[in-house]
């Protein structure tokens, strides 16, 4: 399994304080797990919660959510369960079998963990549908429709000089 944390290219929390989105970048030694991943979004103080967004090795994503004691999960692609820890660790913390080499490359979790956000589980999927896409696009494309998309772009370095 690879060390998923030198495979990070970014990794954000987002989060909503007096209705404005705030975007920081979180720390990568708490990228090991979903669990640790929101332990440490809870400590963000956004209206509702925080999300975290973690783009890995141009490959997959991870968003994971948190809102006072719950923690939702959305996992681009289960088969980077097999070579990354923090994919593993979503694969685990969604209750799924470990995906084998002739699994397909589909999303796993809460489609719908953003839609009172803005980005409802049919648009989620339509995204995720589309190959072409690399998963820092597709995170973008998501922070745009939650309201954040410039912010997001400018702290991961999508925006063009």
């Amino acid at each position: 399994m690879a060390d998923s944390i030198d495979d990070v290219d970014f990794a954000l929390a987002a989060y909503r304080e007096d209705g404005v989105w705030q975007v920081q970048e979180v720390a990568h030694p708490v990228l090991e797990s979903v669990d640790s991943l929101a332990h440490a979004l809870r400590r963000f103080p956004g209206d509702g919660g925080a999300v975290g967004m973690v783009a890995v090795d141009e490959d997959f994503f991870v968003i994971v959510r948190v809102a006072g004691a719950s923690t939702r999960v959305l996992l681009s692609d289960v088969t980077a369960a097999d070579e990354y820890e923090l994919a593993g660790s979503a694969v685990a913390f969604l209750g799924l079998p470990v995906p084998d080499d002739e699994d397909e490359q589909v999303p796993a979790g809460d489609l719908d963990l953003l839609g009172d956000l803005g980005m409802h589980a049919m648009d989620m999927g339509v995204l995720l549908d589309d190959v072409e896409l690399y998963p820092d696009e597709m995170l973008s494309d998501i922070a745009r429709r939650l309201g954040f998309g410039r912010l997001f772009d400018d702290t991961v370095g999508l925006t063009s000089a």
